[in-house]
C-alpha cells in the first residue's frame, strides 16, 4: 500500500481540531507526529491520522449503545 501525506488543513478537516490543538496534542503523544515534506513544510501520514480518527470512534462507543433510531 502507498502511503501519503495529507497537509494540515486537511488533517483540520477530517479530525474537526484546530491548528493548536493538533499541535498541542501531538506534543502530549496523543496525535500522530508531523513528518518532514521540505524545508519549511509538514504533513501527517494519511493512514496514522485515519488509525487515530477510528480509535477516538472506538474509545466514544465505549460503555454504553449508541445506535441511532
Amino acid at each position: 500500500m502507498t502511503e501519503a501525506i495529507i497537509r494540515l488543513p486537511i488533517v483540520q478537516q477530517r479530525t474537526g481540531l484546530s491548528r493548536s490543538e493538533i499541535y498541542r496534542r501531538e506534543g502530549l503523544g496523543q496525535f500522530p507526529k508531523r513528518v518532514s515534506i521540505g524545508a519549511r513544510s509538514v504533513g501527517w501520514v494519511h493512514t496514522e491520522i485515519q488509525a487515530w480518527i477510528e480509535a477516538r470512534i472506538k474509545e466514544s462507543r465505549k460503555g454504553g449503545n449508541h445506535e441511532h433510531a
